[in-house]
């Protein structure tokens, strides 16, 4: 999965056949430490490995080395326009860089950044979006598309490369999906580097969470991404729990599965709000595990067969069932405690 070429930040592992990464970006000042590092940490524990923070003035540079002893996973400082944050960021212990070379000035500029890098051991992030191309890669292509978007990032990537500086993940983001599935496609053809996706500017939640599902998943299936981001006009917690669920479902990340079926006019039950308090309670459990919670009692553990645990509902009384298998009738009004009990008294299915 993902492409050859593998960077550190921290000790995150990027690319190389690493495992897929989750990313987000705090809303916080980042001069204010302990509210961010509050932050960090709630994305954290929904599954985030690595946390972008503004870095807007020397403040927030500075505040860096404090933030990154109150939490656990790497952080990266997000730079724009001016070099001397970077330099300001590099030398507080930001683990990772985002910033876009062709935007920080002279040649001067990129090369001092590149220096303290690479002598700190800091990879950098080329964040190239449909705004940032050059006006003469625009003219070349006629306008944003696939190409002009790899061209954006390949600029970037040369003017590193020219003060010996290689330790580089790139993105290509837009908020169109089939424009960006397509350039990073041409991206991960075409060079090794590490490949931070997502679909930027995707929306609020609802269709955010769509967007960025069919974007991200349509390029994991495809062998693309070291590192995501699921980007939302939403709190950023709401990026770390879409991520880590995305990964879940193509199966690169343990933790649970929920198989619940759409209601229809078979269903004896109110299952929405059973489904619901299924998962609730699968949020509070360190397992890698799935969990069917089904309306029909006649079809559902066969429909569901392959679930580790699951539940069926009836006329008052649903069925427990395990692998498929009925284990026992139980009154609907206890079969979500029933279900928990059993998988709570047995090991975790590996």
């Amino acid at each position: 999965m993902g492409s050859v070429k593998q960077i550190n930040a921290g000790r995150l592992r990027i690319g190389g056949g690493a495992p897929v990464s989750v990313q987000s970006m705090t809303t916080t000042k980042t001069s204010d430490v302990r509210e961010t590092a509050a932050q960090i940490n709630r994305l954290a524990e929904l599954g985030c490995d690595i946390v972008r923070v503004a870095v807007p003035d020397l403040a927030s540079a500075d505040a860096i080395g404090e933030l990154k002893k109150h939490v656990g996973v790497p952080v990266v400082a997000d730079i724009h326009y001016d070099y001397k944050l970077a330099l300001r960021s590099a030398e507080a212990g930001a683990d990772k860089l985002r910033i876009n070379p062709g935007n920080i000035g002279s040649s001067d500029n990129v090369r001092a950044v590149a220096a303290v890098c690479a002598k700190k051991g800091i990879p950098i992030r080329i964040g190239v979006n449909s705004g940032s191309i050059s006006g003469k890669i625009l003219e070349k292509h006629g306008g944003v598309n696939p190409e002009a978007m790899f061209d954006g990032a390949i600029e970037c990537v040369r003017l590193l490369n020219r003060f010996d500086f290689d330790d580089i993940c790139v993105s290509v983001k837009t908020s169109s999906v089939p424009l960006t599935i397509e350039a990073y496609r041409i991206l991960a053809e075409r060079t090794d580097y590490p490949l931070h996706i997502g679909v930027t500017e995707a929306g609020t939640e609802h269709m955010g969470i769509i967007k960025s599902s069919i974007g991200i998943g349509a390029l994991l299936l495809d062998g693309i991404g070291d590192t995501i981001r699921v980007s939302l006009t939403a709190p950023p917690e709401r990026e770390a729990e879409s991520g880590a669920a995305i990964l879940r479902a193509l199966g690169l990340r343990k933790g649970y599965q929920l198989i619940s079926c759409p209601t229809c006019g078979r269903c004896g039950i109110d299952l929405i709000p059973i489904a619901e308090q299924a998962e609730g309670r699968l949020r509070q459990l360190d397992r890698n595990i799935a969990v069917a919670v089904m309306g029909c009692a006649v079809n559902g553990p066969g429909e569901a067969s392959r679930a580790d645990y699951g539940i069926a509902g009836g006329d008052g009384v649903g069925v427990l069932f395990k692998k498929g298998k009925i284990i026992k009738n139980v009154p609907m009004d206890r079969i979500i405690d029933e279900l928990f009990s059993m998988i709570e008294s047995e090991e975790d299915i590996n």
